[in-house]
């Protein structure tokens, strides 16, 4: 199995995520009583089981989890969210889709647009963008806590696309329909997972092997995630571990 997951920009994600937990605990919440608008019991809701498997996985308030959920249900007063996508084009011609929940479309429009000027970046038509990519469930598994094999042989009975060896990290990939099979297998073969979520996977990769273009994209990632309304940024960005290493090191 091959593919082209990408474990320096997914780690890159993880890292930024760490260093502000508050903020993606807020977030998660968000998507959480969205999802919990469907239904509060994540037996007969896939979409909010697997957000629940993704706010453990960042070690969430269990707290946090439940309130979000009854605010999804209705038990719980809360605003009145809705999804917003944008999608465009930033620096170095990297396709991009960001997804945003939000109570306020003009505020979130304003917001997003002066991130991409500020970038130079441009705004482009919603299809234009997300047409080149498929949503897909990623998992990241730490190479050193299982053998290839064994993984492999897991994750394709549990009904997995794609294996790929990412470094020091495996990167699982699998149809959003049977994510939460291959992560409970996971779970029941004892193999911890970093990372478990619904993304959104780029046909085609674009290499950025120039240091100040890349570090250029890293920061425009980050101002966008680092919006309130701005729940994912999704890209097609390839950089190098070595050189992701670098730009993080004289960040």
């Amino acid at each position: 199995m091959s593919g082209h997951s990408k474990w320096a920009n997914i780690k890159h994600k993880k890292e930024a995520a760490d260093a502000r937990k508050g903020k993606i605990f807020s977030k998660l919440a968000r998507e959480i009583m969205i999802a919990a608008r469907a239904g509060g019991d994540p037996a007969g809701n896939i979409t909010l089981r697997s957000l629940l498997q993704k706010a453990r996985s960042v070690n969430m308030p269990a707290d946090n989890i439940e309130r979000a959920i009854k605010k999804g249900t209705g038990e719980l007063a809360a605003e009145n969210l809705e999804e917003k996508m944008f999608e465009g084009f930033g620096p170095g011609g990297i396709s991009v889709i960001v997804h945003a929940l939000t109570d306020n479309h003009n505020r979130t429009t304003a917001d997003v647009r002066l991130v991409f000027n500020r970038h130079g970046a441009n705004l482009a038509q919603l299809g234009s963008v997300s047409r080149s990519f498929k949503r897909k469930g990623q998992i990241v598994v730490d190479a050193g806590k299982v053998e290839e094999d064994r993984l492999m042989e897991i994750v394709l009975d549990a009904g997995a696309e794609d294996l790929a060896r990412e470094g020091d990290r495996f990167v699982v990939t699998s149809d959003p329909s049977a994510h939460n099979n291959v992560v409970e297998a996971l779970a029941k073969a004892g193999i911890p997972t970093e990372s478990a979520e619904i993304t959104m996977v780029p046909d085609v990769y674009v290499a950025v092997t120039d240091k100040a273009q890349a570090a250029s994209i890293l920061k425009f990632i980050d101002a966008l995630e680092d919006l309130d309304d701005v729940q994912n940024v999704y890209t097609n960005l390839d950089v190098d571990d070595a050189l992701m290493e670098q730009i993080q090191a004289e960040a």
